[in-house]
């Protein structure tokens, strides 16, 4: 491991829950460890407690330069821009710089695992993952940028069988030793211009995913996206492919678009499969293929029917596209984790009912003029909201309908319900970060559920 041979200590930045499992798995060997955040708030400070009764040396509220500039390694949490003070002081200092996940693999070294990236679609694909690999039996888990740190998981005794493991850009970044059973690259479209100087350099970290590629490895690549079949299909390797449009794919959707077809034959009823939208198809097709591949005894009669049983019991995630209640006719739909215009795109062309759309939050560098197609066919009003608004108004206005709007997201949710006749919808995704007014996009999303299932307020 790069710099971990080092005798010295070892600074984690961040005290989000990927900071707090690194420290405390690294503290349990008994590595010295330097643990800091800048941030406030009540998760900093729990945090901070726990590491400190746990023998961490901690800092809320800021960091010590210096002494992480004397550090034998620096651990980032992804949240963390690599322009952020801390992480140029170790790179002035020539410290080497690893991933929460870096620090977990090296401990993880009888763990399988199947590695999911790409811009959209990662987080469900991942959860397919993990589910069917339990629907044959396996003791699989979620992690990575899914929620759970996979540091968390080596802390566990005994580790599971299987990793289902999504890698965010920013943690592929800092994996070298990356190296799935079977990696998935779900699609590609530029995203996170907020922090990365251009869509090339967003597209070189994830292209990390290939790094250590060799003959025994096995990409899932969507066949449906140019740009993820440039990247791929120049790795060494086994190249399966996915399809909704290509019938020779390893797995795709029938022509008559009533099947979900895996290696040439019937999966699973397209109607049996309980998530709205082809995209979600396209990743009960990646996952499908990527679970079957990843082992031989995956791939008999027996096993085929338990992944289509697996697919049939599937239930969506939280935050995508999840519909949140019918209130006065209006359907309210939260995907709060749409945080980028091509996800919110997916969204939109899902949508059957006239639609108010709530876009808003903090920009990322994005234009939102690709919106207007899919916006002009369903969509009654685009509500724009928070500090992206008079952006999104910009760019829109002329367009399709919009409104600007302030950051009270009670009198946006207010406005929403005032634009929407029964069988309507009221669809969250912003196409934004949630950082300008939520702490994230769990919250953003809990907040539109609570709002919407609430009487309109009296305010005028």
């Amino acid at each position: 491991m790069t710099g971990e041979s080092a005798s010295g200590e070892i600074a984690v930045i961040g005290l989000g829950s990927s900071g707090r499992a690194v420290s405390m798995l690294l503290a349990r060997e008994g590595r010295a460890v330097y643990a800091s955040d800048a941030g406030p708030g009540p998760g900093v400070a729990a945090s901070a407690r726990a590491l400190a009764g746990a023998g961490v040396a901690v800092d809320a509220g800021h960091h010590d330069l210096a002494r992480i500039a004397r550090a034998s390694l620096v651990v980032a949490s992804p949240g963390v821009p690599p322009d952020a003070p801390p992480l140029a002081a170790a790179r002035a200092a020539g410290v080497p710089i690893v991933s929460e996940v870096e620090i977990a693999l090296a401990r993880l070294p009888g763990v399988r695992y199947i590695a999911v990236t790409g811009t959209n679609g990662k987080t469900t694909t991942t959860a397919l993952v993990a589910h069917l690999l339990r629907a044959l039996g396996k003791r699989a888990v979620a992690a990575g940028n899914i929620g759970m740190p996979l540091a968390e998981i080596a802390l566990a005794d005994p580790p599971p069988e299987w990793v289902a493991l999504e890698l965010s850009s920013f943690q592929l970044h800092d994996t070298p030793s990356v190296q799935p059973t079977v990696g998935v690259l779900t699609n590609l479209s530029p995203d996170h211009l907020d922090r990365y100087r251009s869509a090339e350099d967003y597209y070189a970290d994830k292209a990390l995913l290939f790094a250590n590629a060799n003959a025994r490895s096995a990409w899932v690549l969507n066949a449906d996206d140019p740009a993820v079949m440039a990247m791929g299909t120049s790795a060494a390797g086994r190249h399966l492919r996915f399809s909704l449009a290509d019938q020779t794919a390893d797995a795709c959707l029938s022509a008559d678009g009533q099947q979900l077809m895996l290696f040439g034959s019937p999966l699973l009823g397209r109607t049996d499969f309980p998530l709205m939208g082809d995209h979600n198809v396209a990743n009960a097709l990646a996952a499908s293929l990527a679970v079957t591949v990843a082992d031989s005894g995956h791939q008999g009669a027996v096993q085929r029917q338990r992944l289509a049983d697996g697919l049939r019991s599937f239930r969506s995630l939280a935050h995508r596209l999840q519909v949140v209640g019918t209130y006065h006719g209006v359907q309210w739909i939260d995907d709060s984790k749409a945080t980028n215009v091509s996800s919110t795109l997916v969204a939109l062309r899902g949508m059957t009912r006239p639609t108010v759309l709530l876009l808003g939050g903090r920009h990322k560098g994005e234009p939102y003029t690709a919106l207007a197609e899919p916006i002009r066919k369903t969509g009654k009003v685009v509500l724009a909201y928070g500090e992206a608004a008079p952006r999104i108004v910009h760019d829109l206005s002329g367009l399709v309908p919009v409104e600007e709007l302030g950051s009270d997201f009670a009198a946006v949710i207010d406005r929403a319900r005032g634009c929407a006749a029964p069988g309507d919808a009221v669809l969250l995704s912003p196409a934004c970060s949630s950082f300008d007014m939520f702490r994230n996009y769990e919250e953003r999303g809990a907040t539109f559920a609570r709002l919407a299932g609430q009487e309109p307020s009296s305010s005028p």
